[in-house]
């Protein structure tokens, strides 16, 4: 089964860990300690929308895009709530240009890590720069193979994984240990990776 299908499937049974009904604390800390100004920014696999919401609060022109129907009206519904302008669309990001390109910022939290090989890495990070102005800024939560499980949980890179991923296009900024923003009482732990484009003249 295609990960788009997979995703689309546990959002339609309600099987979806990951939505935590708020913000990931990793994207409220990063925002606010590396001063990331607000600008039109592209939240990639957005689910239910929290850490969309969340940036549009705080200034950030958001569209924010997911494979699933279900995560999308979910997203919408939360928006209208709390009156905020978000865009959000059904969309496969692998497959599609995002209208409204260039973005100043990217997010995304367990997307880049859904792919199991380099290549499909490579391009995913790929097609983020394709995304973003020169210079902006490309901030991702991914599961880190540093914790040793005995319970299921998101995929888990190494630091080298990404590192080979992203570098051609991107300077990695920071490349933080952390844990997940999580409603269980033991999180996964993750890499917290915030890259810039690299221009190229």
């Amino acid at each position: 089964m295609k990960i788009e299908e997979r995703y689309k499937k546990r959002y339609k049974t309600g099987d979806t860990p990951w939505d935590i009904g708020k913000p990931d604390f990793n994207l409220i800390q990063t925002v606010s300690t590396m001063a990331i100004t607000p600008c039109k920014t592209l939240d990639i696999g957005c689910g239910t929308g929290d850490n969309s919401i969340w940036l549009a609060q705080n200034s950030f022109d958001v569209i924010g895009i997911d494979t699933s129907e279900t995560a999308i009206q979910n997203a919408v519904e939360k928006a209208s709530k709390a009156n905020l302008k978000c865009t959000f669309i059904m969309l496969d990001f692998l497959t599609n240009k995002i209208d409204g390109a260039p973005f100043g910022f990217a997010f995304d939290r367990g997307c880049f890590h859904s792919l199991n090989t380099d290549e499909a890495r490579k391009s995913f990070a790929e097609n983020v720069a394709a995304h973003l102005e020169n210079y902006g800024l490309w901030l991702s939560i991914i599961g880190n193979a540093d914790e040793q499980r005995d319970r299921p949980g998101p995929p888990q890179l190494a630091a080298r994984d990404i590192v080979n991923a992203v570098e051609s296009h991107f300077e990695i900024l920071s490349l933080v240990s952390s844990y997940f923003g999580s409603n269980s009482p033991t999180p996964p732990r993750a890499w917290v990776c915030l890259m810039r484009k690299r221009h190229f003249a």
